[in-house]
């Protein structure tokens, strides 16, 4: 038992069970360092869906890696589901070095590894045997925070001058705190710097989770926190849009225990986050159909002040 978690204790999630993990799972990758992977799953059961989480361009070291994000990663994994994480080339632990072209960001080459694993999911099943004949290949999200949101939009559908990142083999998708709209919604200084997050959503039929935060301070624009919730109000995909109330760009912690990058270390609104957003996996990929419908329900009676759930 959690003591630190109150009001979210109200919302329901399956007991955790037992996991286990590989890494460092290597895949090729062409003219490059093979792209390193965490593998986190149930150590039993069948049929497991995966999600690919993409980490962020943080300011840590290590979070920015497969190393990261374990209170999102091991929450999921305790409760049904395979989670992959990668090492991008922005990692600055391992990744790829920031002076080559297209560095630091790298933002092709992080769509590019999230194709790798959708492609090499027999090779991460053969380095992980305890896992191998599990994992549900039909049943794959991604999930991605803050610059791992911007990744994910792309492979949810999201076109950049027209062009196309898509990919079908990805079912459903959670930004957390990801990059709203670009161009004239950023400062100018910004727009110069990511001319890349000039996206457009509306071409994003994939059913899609938006998690932002009340209080988060996006530097990229002058619009406040809405900004993050580009997303839900342009895709077509997008259902529906969880904000979290009281904290920041972290959510209350998911990108590690105790870490620098949780600019307001909430346990609650953590909690919170982890046990919302797996119902809406949990219901999105027929685990539990109820379960998202069930977590809102809970949500309303008991937990109100924690998080506000808007749908379409």
């Amino acid at each position: 038992m959690n003591r630190l978690i109150t009001l979210s204790r109200a919302l329901p999630t399956p007991e955790p069970e037992i996991t286990v993990a590989y890494t460092p799972i290597k895949l090729p990758m062409p003219g490059r360092q093979p792209l390193e992977l965490r593998l986190t799953a149930p150590a039993a059961k069948r049929d497991l869906p995966i999600v690919i989480l993409s980490h962020g361009f943080g300011p840590s070291k290590y979070i920015p890696s497969k190393d990261g994000y374990a209170p999102l990663a091991q929450f999921w994994a305790e409760r049904g589901v395979a989670v992959i994480q990668p090492t991008h080339a922005s990692s600055r632990v391992g990744g790829l070095d920031p002076d080559l072209p297209n560095g630091p960001f790298f933002w092709r080459e992080r769509v590019a590894e999230v194709r790798i694993v959708l492609d090499q999911l027999a090779e991460v099943e053969r380095q992980a045997p305890a896992v191998a004949g599990r994992l549900d290949h039909e049943r794959i999200a991604v999930a991605g925070h803050s610059f791992g949101g911007f990744t994910c939009s792309l492979l949810l559908g999201a076109r950049l001058q027209d062009e196309d990142f898509s990919d079908p083999r990805v079912r459903a998708g959670i930004l957390l705190a990801s990059p709203g709209r670009g161009g004239e919604d950023l400062t100018p200084e910004n727009a110069a710097r990511f001319p890349f997050f000039d996206v457009d959503f509306r071409s994003i039929s994939t059913p899609t989770l938006v998690v932002c935060r009340a209080d988060d301070d996006p530097h990229f624009t002058p619009r406040g926190p809405g900004w993050h919730a580009d997303p839900f109000h342009d895709a077509p995909g997008a259902e529906a849009l969880l904000t979290i109330n009281g904290v920041g760009h972290g959510l209350g912690g998911i990108s590690g225990w105790d870490a620098r990058e949780t600019e307001a270390e909430d346990p609650d609104a953590l909690e919170a986050t982890r046990r919302l957003t797996l119902a809406w996996l949990r219901s999105t990929f027929a685990i539990e159909s109820a379960a998202w419908t069930q977590s809102q329900s809970a949500l309303r009676e008991s937990a109100a002040s924690i998080a506000v759930i808007t749908s379409k």
